[in-house]
């Protein structure tokens, strides 16, 4: 009996262990030496869990399907923890953790993804603290320049590793909900038409990614904005029964074509450099108008959340969830379910072409 016991309790740790660092399936086959991450709650795993931000998920049901509420904003894994795996990597930590103050500090990735943040420092500050897409920067300049180089025997080296990494870069969703599309809150809406916002967007996200090159990225995806206008949330917001809010995905796709523009343009301006455009719009919009394709059959309820759609409050603590998930498109008001994130990262980090990616798949370009 206690023999029985000794064994599954050694199975369940091994399968804890591996399931959730991808070392087990992927770490034979790295194709990269780290990846870094800079976004917003859609690729946060913790790091809003060491800042007085009022955008958190460290409570249950929130990481129902991950094992415990590890801060990320899913029930499950979200698209970079499947895209670590399949680059075989293990799940990169988030900066803020202590668990990023090991010895090998850094030397697979961190996470500077943080809930509410933007690509405009104002963004999110309805949400009280975040770090915005110019602080996640700041943090990656501390990591290499104080972090990582007494890794590395030579500066040569450090940029050799640097210059073989993967940057994934997932901004701009919370500068239209958190900020153009609070009118009462922000004056951007007021002082800026759709294509004027996307053009100062752009423009901003541009010099980031021309610093984030100076430092020593040159494998870069650029993530295109979801459609917003289908997210529970928004949809909460408005009367009637119908299906997603034209206008919303309208200003989605105003943003989202400028962004490919900008992968093409820096990749001819940025020597050595090579950006990915990942069309997650095309991804999710797929799923929403064509859920049968996937198993799914709820596209615009959310599985955790309250008021109309579930999104006119989003999951709270010990709320229970639908019981489900792999048949909802929403996790909550705003985030995907781990279903979904899934299947954007099966298109996108393929190691063949991806209809979702220009001008290669991430994992194409992993292989670089």
């Amino acid at each position: 009996m206690e023999f029985q016991l000794l064994f599954c309790c050694t199975v369940c740790f091994v399968v804890m262990v591996y399931g959730h660092n991808g070392r087990g399936d992927y770490a034979d086959h790295r194709l990269v030496p780290a990846m870094y991450i800079f976004g917003d709650s859609l690729t946060d795993n913790g790091n809003n869990n060491y800042i007085p931000a009022i955008a958190r998920s460290n409570y249950f049901p929130y990481g129902i399907d991950f094992g415990y509420p590890s801060g990320r904003f899913c029930n499950g894994l979200t698209v970079v923890d499947y895209g670590a795996r399949m680059l075989g990597l293990p799940l990169i930590p988030p900066y803020l953790s202590l668990a990023s103050k090991g010895t090998n500090i850094g030397l697979e990735g961190f996470n500077y993804a943080s809930a509410a943040a933007g690509i405009l420092d104002e963004t999110g500050g309805n949400y009280a603290a975040r770090v915005s897409m110019n602080a996640q920067l700041l943090m990656f300049e501390k990591t290499i320049k104080l972090q990582l180089p007494s890794k590395f025997k030579s500066q040569e080296d450090l940029s050799e590793y640097l210059s073989k990494s993967m940057y994934y870069i997932a901004m701009g969703s919370n500068d239209y909900i958190n900020n153009y599309l609070m009118p009462t809150l922000y004056p951007s809406s007021k002082l800026l038409t759709p294509e004027g916002f996307a053009d100062y967007l752009i423009s901003t996200l541009s010099n980031q990614l021309v610093r984030l090159y100076n430092l020593g990225a040159r494998k870069m995806v650029l993530v295109a904005i979801g459609p917003l206008g289908c997210i529970p949330s928004q949809l909460s917001m408005v009367s009637g029964e119908h299906g997603c809010i034209e206008h919303v995905n309208y200003l989605v796709r105003v943003f989202n074509s400028r962004l490919l523009q900008l992968s093409k343009t820096l990749t001819s301006n940025l020597p050595g450099a090579t950006l990915v455009f990942q069309d997650v719009y095309k991804a999710v919009n797929d799923m929403v108008q064509n859920p049968n394709q996937f198993g799914l059959t709820v596209v615009n309820h959310a599985c955790c959340g309250n008021g109309r759609y579930g999104g006119a409050v989003t999951c709270l603590p010990l709320e229970k969830p639908c019981p489900n998930r792999n048949k909802y498109v929403f996790w909550d008001a705003f985030h995907p379910t781990q279903f979904v994130n899934q299947v954007i990262a099966n298109r996108s980090f393929r190691a063949e072409a991806s209809v979702d990616c220009y001008p290669i798949s991430v994992g194409q370009l992993a292989r670089l």
